[in-house]
């Protein structure tokens, strides 16, 4: 910070001077009034970013006469603010004070809500940049301000959600942004008909409600209409297009519209961008719009419930830049329609029924940067002509049916997402992606890849997520994997892959000596200045489809991640392949990890100790390998851990203690283990952590299961010998000479001995039966 106070003394000598900028300075001394008195021509004063103290700084600039502009944007007050502070500025035009702070003697800091009664004599004011508090405002209902303001911008919070009162005095009115202040009821039809000159009104995210009514009169020179983020409903009035055709940007999204799009869009032949997504719109796009937007840029009708198909073949939209449709009903095959927008940069069609094949086309409009047409039935090859797109930054095909192999030639410089997951593709792994420093994801998850994974993998540098679980991937896992400094998710499970788990993970974004760069910083408006389109302060870029969204098991659940949480994931899935070796110790050091399965491999060795080191991991998987040993007590202090597996393995010894976290293990996560004992096992352990000798309860236990094992017996064979006998009564029944030899040997027994007499007149008493039978 530069002392501000020196240096105006120090600048004092120039009476000529008109414009001055002290951004980022610190106005710690005292401001001598008679060291600034020659400012007599000062007009434009800046001090953004600054710290004030403003009851001192106001004081000494009151004698700058001419100052018509003074910007304190993002700057800290120290003081007292007062009213009369501002009195005396006569001819001040603009003041922007818009997130100013003040900060108290405990160095803690508070946005400063400011009142506007203190400006209400500035008749020359024309624009004002600042945090607005209406309970302060309703203090001076009766008051009516001097100034007529042509552009104002409020930032905070309106106390009670009403329109601060001094908005009904002003009629000259051309850019008003009013976003994120609260405000509640209906649309304030009376600001745009008060204010014939409005050219701006931004109304995104408040409480505003009801149906959204058009003013009286037509209105021609509204260009920006903006009410996002509202919870407006009903039909959007079918004759907007009249009341409002000079709309160059209209943001209707993210309230509860329903009914059909309205045709009358098409008499906004001015229309550059029009944002109606996230309502429940229903019907088809409207054929008149579709042919009388000739000038439409930016098209965004997403998460409606929009169908039919996309266009017709009267289409006049030949300069769109960037079209939205996904996560709608739309069918049938993309329409060939769109071959003719030259301009196109991005296209969002998931989450749609779309058909048909991937249209060659594609590849010719050379400035697409986004194709997304991710959960559709698209079926065939990847066209070759996709090698064309040199300016493609992200390419979501996931979740269709599409087959082939991905064409080598098929990498953009500038790519940073690839989403072909759940397909069918097939095609040697080494051979496709390479030479794209900015890839951040590669998913080829569920689809038929084989090969090994490639020893280029490491010019790779930015890459964050590898996906390539569920393919037929063979080989060792190359240690050049470890020069991935920023990689966060990386799922290779269901694969042949063999030899031993990399060590050398511990050096990637998920060890401990890890150290994370700041966030990158949003590249959407600059963008948006290529696309010819302003950058909106409602806005953080332009529309587009949904995040980026990626799939990772972990807990023994598959989920989706997307947006911050996605960031903040981390995780490794080796499961299901034939890892062979022991757990390195180094894997311990994974602090960042949430989520590590080496299940279902051939590991051998025992549980590092180190694994108490994880103490971000969530989940936790090492059933079904060879291990053996000692589960560590050290894990008990893993706090975080809700999924713990060792089942299946080699494993002895006492179970830990059943404390923290590994209170809620229950046997599932131990069984398997014929040398494990303690709870919740039914095996308990001896002083030495031993699974002890049977017990008199176990012997009875065993006795019990005895006697259930026996009166099983019992049972099985009264009804097999049931069966015997019944089976030779059907016999005699049927053969009638079969029966005649039974009874002569029975005779020929009763004669030798008495139990054939006894058996004889047990059976002669049915004999008359068999023979009238």
């Amino acid at each position: 910070m530069i002392d501000g106070s020196k240096v105006l003394q120090s600048i004092g000598s120039l009476p000529s001077l008109k414009t001055l900028y002290l951004s980022y300075t610190n106005f710690t001394g005292t401001v001598v009034n008679q060291e600034l008195h020659n400012f007599t021509n000062l007009e434009e004063l800046i001090l953004d970013k600054s710290d004030l103290h403003v009851s001192q700084l106001l004081s000494s600039i009151a004698s700058f006469t001419s100052l018509k502009y003074l910007s304190m944007q993002d700057s800290v007050f120290k003081g007292a603010l007062h009213g009369q502070d501002f009195r005396k500025f006569k001819n001040l035009e603009h003041l922007d004070m818009g997130w100013v702070q003040l900060i108290l003697s405990n160095n803690h800091f508070f946005q400063i809500p400011i009142s506007l009664e203190p400006l209400f004599n500035l008749s020359k004011l024309k624009t004002f940049d600042g945090e607005i508090w209406a309970e302060t405002e309703s203090h001076y209902n009766s008051v009516t301000p001097k100034f007529q303001l042509t552009s104002i911008s409020l930032s905070g919070y309106i106390d009670g959600g009403t329109f601060p009162k001094f908005l009904y005095h002003q009629h000259d009115l051309k850019n008003a942004d009013l976003s994120h202040l609260n405000l509640s009821g209906n649309f304030p039809n009376w600001l745009v008909e008060n204010n014939t000159n409005l050219e701006t009104l931004l109304l995104a995210n408040n409480s505003l409600f009801g149906s959204f009514r058009m003013p009286i009169h037509s209105y021609q020179k509204l260009a920006i209409l903006d009410v996002s983020k509202n919870f407006f409903q009903g039909h959007i009035p079918v004759e907007i297009g009249t009341y409002l055709p000079g709309l160059m940007d209209l943001n209707l999204s993210r309230n509860a519209f329903n009914g059909s799009i309205p045709s009358s869009f098409a008499d906004m032949k001015m229309l550059e961008r029009l944002d109606i997504s996230y309502n429940q719109l229903t019907g088809e796009i409207p054929e008149r719009m579709a042919t009388g937007c000739f000038l439409l840029e930016i098209l965004a009708l997403s998460n409606n419930n929009l169908q039919g198909h996309i266009f017709s073949k009267k289409f006049n939209l030949t300069n769109l830049m960037r079209l939205q449709l996904d996560g709608n009903n739309f069918t049938g095959e993309i329409s060939d329609s769109l071959s003719n927008c030259r301009l196109l940069a991005g296209l969002y069609l998931s989450d749609n029924h779309l058909s048909g094949r991937i249209p060659r086309w594609l590849g010719n409009l050379s400035a697409l940067e986004d194709i997304r047409m991710s959960n559709n039935n698209l079926e065939g090859p990847i066209p070759i002509e996709f090698c064309q797109l040199d300016y493609l930054t992200i390419l979501d095909l996931s979740n269709n049916a599409i087959f082939g192999t991905l064409p080598s030639c098929f990498s953009p410089a500038f790519i940073e997402q690839v989403h072909l997951s759940k397909n069918k593709i097939e095609g040697q792994l080494e051979s496709i992606i390479h030479d794209s420093p900015y890839l951040v994801t590669l998913d080829l998850s569920y689809n038929r890849f084989h090969g090994s994974i490639p020893n280029w993998i490491n010019i790779l540098p930015q890459l964050s997520s590898l996906l390539l679980g569920n393919n037929y991937i063979e080989g060792e896992i190359p240690v050049q994997l470890c020069e991935l400094k920023e990689v966060r998710l990386i799922d290779l499970s269901h694969n042949n892959l063999s030899g031993y788990i990399p060590a050398c993970l511990v050096y990637t974004s998920l060890g401990e000596d890890y150290h994370e760069e700041g966030p990158p910083t949003s590249i959407w408006c600059d963008r948006a200045s290529v696309y010819g389109s302003p950058c909106l302060p409602t806005q953080s870029g332009p529309p587009m489809g949904k995040e980026e969204t990626v799939q990772f098991t972990t807990k023994n659940m598959s989920y989706y991640y997307q947006g911050r949480i996605l960031t903040s994931m981390s995780g490794i899935d080796l499961s299901c392949n034939k890892l062979t070796g022991e757990i390195p110790t180094q894997i311990g050091y994974l602090t960042r990890i949430h989520a590590l399965n080496l299940s279902h491999n051939n590991l051998t060795g025992t549980i590092p100790t180190t694994f108490s080191n994880l103490k971000q991991i969530e989940s936790l998987d090492l059933s079904y390998n060879l291990l053996h040993g000692k589960i560590p007590s050290q894990l008990t202090v893993l706090n975080t851990l809700a999924v713990f597996k060792v089942a299946y393995n080699n494993l002895s010894g006492k179970i830990p203690d059943r404390v923290a976290q590994f209170s809620t293990f229950e046997e599932d996560s131990y069984e398997g283990n014929p040398f494990l004992c303690g709870w919740p096992l039914s095996k308990s352990c001896d002083d030495n952590g031993l699974t002890t000798v049977t017990t008199e309860a176990d012997t009875k236990n065993e006795e019990g299961d005895s006697l259930i094992d026996m009166d099983s017996f019992l049972i099985t064979f009264t009804v097999s010998y049931g069966i015997v006998i019944l089976g030779i009564i059907g016999v005699l029944y049927v053969n009638p000479y079969w029966r005649r030899r039974w009874f002569y040997l029975v005779e020929m027994a009763a004669k030798t001995n008495r139990f054939g007499a006894l058996l004889l007149h047990i059976i002669t008493g049915k004999r008359s039966l068999f023979y009238t039978i």
